[in-house]
């Protein structure tokens, strides 16, 4: 492996770990907005509204993409380099 291609392929796992990242912050973000009246209230009989299922499907999206980036990451990275070159 030449040094276009494993700066190629740093390249690409510096991505997928990126969109990873980002994915693991809106979904932290999110629960960490429905979980904080937990936190704050002394009430135990308050109720709270439900977790909107559509919207953890689609923060999981980036992370999804992410592990697949991973995983796809010689492929992607080898037709980088011949892309470049």
């Amino acid at each position: 492996m030449d040094s276009s291609e494993r700066g190629a392929l740093g390249l690409v796992r510096l991505v997928a770990a990126a969109i990873i990242l980002i994915g693991l912050l809106d979904g932290g973000i999110y629960f960490t907005q429905y979980l904080m009246p937990y936190a704050t209230t002394n009430h135990p009989n308050q109720h709270l509204p439900p977790v909107n299922f559509l919207r953890v499907i689609l923060d999981s999206i980036p992370i999804v993409a992410g592990i697949v980036i991973l995983i796809k990451a010689r492929a992607i990275a080898e037709w980088l380099s011949d892309w470049i070159q």
